[in-house]
């Protein structure tokens, strides 16, 4: 199924509640408020990306009416990155390879990208030392990773609700989450409903690794598989830890590989209500493409400078 990644600019919701300033020489009112900005992966049937795509190659509906492609990019720029680790006492036996598979994430990433750790068991906190909110070093990461010993219980939902918000203080537009857990949790004040909602509402694709245990009564990949839904992700469930490395060197070419491109909607009613949008992409040789990301937003007035929405729920 076809999902794409939207984000908005709103200056129209700041004019109309009087935060824009307006009685500046050089303030411009635009009518172009509702620009969407989509992250989308293009395979072929046999799972291969796809690169050297043209813009005529795709076409974009929303709510099944075609839109004109304003802007095409399909190049490696700077990510910030988050990843959510796991420290609960269930995962005690694969900290290892965690550590490892994190690492080779970072490793295969752009030298440019804003990385930190968010470390939970019931408790959530940063990894990076100090008061440093993102790094691009290796031996920073590793230390951030083996902060915290594993043990406790688990509260998955506040840390990724902690390591979306952190996500809104990077300088750099395009933003994945990582987490790597059982999918459990036992200790958050959040909900799940709440977390998908703020993940719907955020500008970040996430990606989800679940690791279990044969005997792990708390794993709950239905969770890993909604939260990357949400978000036009993808979940890996890998039947072996030690698989874990593969995996997350997957992910980074898989965000590595995305195609960029945005459209002014034909209809720029600011009225709540859900768009649906689909995507299709066509091989030169005309054959068909599989293209994964969100599938649409909601055209809400009462938002932030550049968020994205999309349907939430389990």
């Amino acid at each position: 199924m076809t999902r794409f990644l939207p984000l908005f600019f709103l200056m129209a919701a700041q004019y109309a509640s009087g935060q824009a300033d307006t009685s500046g020489p050089d303030f411009k009112f635009s009518v172009d408020v509702n620009l969407v900005v989509l992250h989308a992966t293009v395979r072929d049937r046999k799972g291969r990306f796809v690169s050297g795509l043209r813009k005529d190659d795709f076409q974009i509906f929303e709510n099944g009416v075609p839109q004109a492609i304003r802007e095409f990019q399909h190049e490696d720029v700077p990510v910030a990155v988050g990843l959510v680790v796991d420290n609960s006492g269930s995962m005690s036996r694969k900290r290892r390879d965690v550590t490892a598979a994190a690492l080779a994430f970072a490793r295969s990433s752009n030298p440019n990208d804003q990385m930190f750790v968010v470390n939970f068991n019931e408790r959530v906190c940063f990894g990076l030392r100090g008061a440093e909110l993102f790094s691009a070093s290796t031996a920073e990461l590793e230390h951030a990773l083996n902060g915290v010993p594993a043990n406790g219980r688990t509260a998955l939902y506040d840390a990724i609700e902690v390591g979306l918000a952190h996500l809104n203080k990077a300088s750099l537009e395009k933003k994945v989450l990582i987490v790597i857990s059982d999918g459990g949790d036992n200790a958050s004040h959040h909900a799940l409903d709440q977390v998908l909602e703020i993940a719907g509402r955020s500008d970040a694709i996430i990606y989800t690794i679940g690791l279990f245990d044969e005997d792990d009564k708390d794993r709950n990949p239905g969770v890993l598989k909604k939260l990357a839904r949400v978000t036009g992700g993808e979940v890996y469930l890998p039947s072996e830890t030690g698989r874990v490395v593969q995996v997350c060197q997957a992910i980074a070419a898989d965000i590595r590989n995305q195609y960029t491109f945005s459209y002014f909607p034909s209809n720029q009613k600011l009225d709540g209500t859900f768009r649906g949008i689909r995507v299709t992409a066509t091989a030169p040789h005309g054959g068909r493409l599989l293209v994964r990301t969100r599938d649409g937003y909601i055209a809400s007035p009462q938002r932030k400078v550049r968020p994205n929405d999309s349907r939430g729920g389990p």
